[in-house]
């Protein structure tokens, strides 16, 4: 079994370090430049750069868009100050946001730690234009006592109109910190995953191995599956979940699993879970952060933040796309190099020609000022890189949150610390 350090854990400030316990040490990559295909023409845009004060900073999620192409997300930092009743006052506790097709940005809601604080992942949107997100941390939930934070996390709602509202306060044992993005069923139940809590006991961490949970429609919990974490079963889920048409839930877990390098897992309508592959951590891949594509034939595509061929990265190596058929067969698609991206966090999008898109969070050329890429894999699974992100800083400002793609093909992302105030921005990128 090995233990290795996760994006989770290395990118996120100190204060969500310990909720990974001794795992959480930080990573320096040596990345080596080799050729990398390069896309023509491409426009790069920053359509707005945070400042980290009221406007929000460091969006850590991807974004979501409506029919009048305005961007909706979210940022780990920024707004009002936190505060906690015993307390003095604490650093920002991160905002929703709205974008319009101008670039003019506009604060829906500022988080206040006892209704949320610190969301890490992308919203969703219903037909009345209602947000659903998830807080990483805050709330009424008493975590800190075991992690160093403060709440347990939140589930949250915020109207057109700026109102929020708490959907559910995570105590522990229904699940804690919630790192992923929610799904929504046609009746309006909302599943998802929390790193931690539950009644799972994995090793090193009395805090849970994480959770799956559903919330209805009148705010009722249900904790669908508790990860019991290594040797059989997965932990620390960081992706958001895949719902099919029979009502099956499909995720990863970033640990756990036989090598402690992560699980791609099946629960069923019953809530009885199937594990449909085990990562290595090797050139299979390992420690996979996000969720999961599938096609019409019922594969799975994905990606991992670690393992594969290559070897321009620490000894873990610097990530692969995986593709996996229903039967669990996994076939490594793309092995990053570090050149050409590294260490990717987010999940995929697909065209209808049935090319991927996504971004890596590290690597890209030249080294040292690499702070991740956008990429694009064609049907035939050859790589381009579609844009690198530099900077000055050695560990990783640039793209966690993935992309998503108009009907135009024009993608459309966040990084994390790029930009002229280093707390990120939201781009666009024209093929």
């Amino acid at each position: 079994m090995r233990t290795v350090s996760l994006a989770f854990t290395l990118s996120f400030s100190r204060r969500l370090r310990p909720a990974l316990g001794a795992r959480g040490v930080a990573i320096v990559f040596a990345l080596v430049t080799s050729g990398v295909p390069a896309a023509q023409a491409q426009v790069y845009q920053d359509l707005y750069t945070f400042t980290g004060g009221a406007d929000g900073g460091q969006p850590y999620a991807g974004l979501i868009r409506d029919a009048a192409g305005n961007l909706y997300g979210t940022t780990y930092y920024g707004g009002v100050n936190c505060q906690y009743f015993i307390l003095p006052t604490l650093p920002p506790c991160g905002v929703v946001f709205k974008l319009d097709t101008s670039g003019k940005e506009t604060v829906l809601y500022q988080f206040q730690l006892g209704d949320g604080a610190n969301p890490i992942a992308s919203l969703i949107r219903d037909k009345a234009g209602n947000l659903y997100g998830t807080n990483y941390t805050g709330g009424s939930g008493n975590c800190q006592a075991q992690n160093g934070l403060f709440g347990c996390g939140t589930i949250f709602e915020v109207s057109p109109n700026g109102t929020q509202t708490v959907l559910h306060n995570f105590a522990g044992p229904d699940g804690a910190f919630p790192a992923a993005a929610l799904i929504r069923d046609a009746a309006g139940n909302l599943f998802g995953t929390t790193t931690l809590g539950g009644s799972g006991r994995c090793t090193g961490n009395p805090a849970g191995c994480g959770v799956v949970f559903k919330l209805d429609t009148t705010g009722k919990i249900t904790v669908l599956h508790n990860f019991s974490g290594y040797p059989k079963d997965g932990e620390f889920p960081l992706a958001s979940l895949l719902l099919d048409r029979a009502g099956n839930l499909y995720g990863t877990t970033s640990m756990g699993g036989a090598f402690n390098d992560g699980i791609v897992f099946k629960l069923n309508k019953t809530g009885k879970q199937t594990v449909l592959y085990t990562f290595t951590g090797g050139r299979d891949g390992g420690n996979p952060q996000a969720g999961l594509i599938q096609d019409t034939s019922g594969n799975f595509y994905g990606t991992t933040y670690t393992g594969g061929s290559g070897r321009n990265c620490p000894t873990d190596g610097c990530g692969t796309v995986f593709k996996l058929t229903p039967t669990g067969k996994e076939t490594v698609v793309h092995s990053f190099q570090g050149s050409d991206g590294a260490n990717p966090t987010a999940g995929l999008v697909r065209d209808s020609a049935g090319n991927f898109y996504s971004t890596a969070l590290n690597g890209g050329p030249p080294f040292p000022n690499d702070c991740g890429v956008v990429f694009r894999l064609s049907t035939t699974y050859k790589e381009t890189v579609l844009h690198h992100f530099s900077c000055s800083s050695i560990f990783p400002p640039g793209p966690s949150g993935g992309v998503i793609r108009d009907a135009a093909g024009n993608l459309y992302g966040t990084t994390i610390g790029t930009g002229i105030n280093s707390q990120g921005v939201v781009f666009k990128l024209t093929p």
